[in-house]
């Protein structure tokens, strides 16, 4: 199997995170496809993915899967123990919605915010900008912040009582988030604690010394 993706995008991230949670980094070959040069939006790579977004799954029979959930889902189900996306039909569907929340509310919004009304990803991507867009989704993603607060208040993680998916897609918004300086709001202590408490699991470890490392490969 092969990933395109860029090895500290907040997006690949998830993906990263979720193949340490199942111990599957060693079964995969990562390609490169370079955010900050706009390599994303070429048309050699519009012909995997036609959103020009990362990460995509590349299978052996060539068969491409895009989105992070999606990428997440197969991967999890392929040992039959799918402990990120949910084993019966309720954690499954609390899990996607949770998931899916995460991203309308928080990671996307920070990720139009970065287009929008930042330098982004410089003038040879970032094509058309539109600054008050920008500014109001960076106000939804800290409406969403203080929402994933209030959920933490009541549970350890994000869909209940385990780790799972919809808890990477948050950590996804909170890297991008420090990516972008975006604060988490001071009295948003319990996900200030939920973020400490993920920020120390092997996976996000592993994700984060390879960041450090500065270097796209595996």
């Amino acid at each position: 199997m092969k990933i395109h993706d860029w090895f500290n995008g907040p997006y690949p991230a998830r993906v990263r995170i979720a193949l340490a949670e199942k111990d599957m980094l060693s079964r995969i070959d990562f390609v490169s496809v370079n955010l900050w040069t706009g390599e994303h939006k070429q048309p050699e790579f519009l012909a995997i993915n036609y959103s020009g977004t990362l990460p995509v799954l590349e299978l052996d029979d060539g068969t491409l899967i895009a989105e992070c959930t999606a990428i997440t889902q197969y991967l999890d189900a392929l040992d039959d123990n799918p402990v990120l996306t949910g084993r019966t039909a309720l954690e499954k569907g609390v899990i996607h919605m949770m998931t899916k929340r995460a991203e309308i509310e928080f990671l996307d919004a920070v990720s139009v915010y970065f287009h929008h009304a930042t330098p982004g990803l410089g003038p040879q991507v970032e094509l058309y900008q539109n600054q008050e867009w920008g500014l109001r989704m960076r106000d939804k993603a800290l409406r969403g912040m203080q929402y994933f607060d209030r959920v933490l208040q009541q549970q350890p993680y994000v869909a209940g009582d385990h780790f799972s998916m919809a808890d990477i897609a948050v950590l996804g918004g909170m890297i991008f988030a420090s990516l972008v300086k975006l604060a988490v709001p001071e009295e948003c202590e319990a996900l200030r604690a939920w973020h400490a408490r993920v920020q120390a699991r092997p996976s996000v470890q592993q994700w984060q010394r390879m960041v450090e490392r500065g270097a796209p490969q595996n």
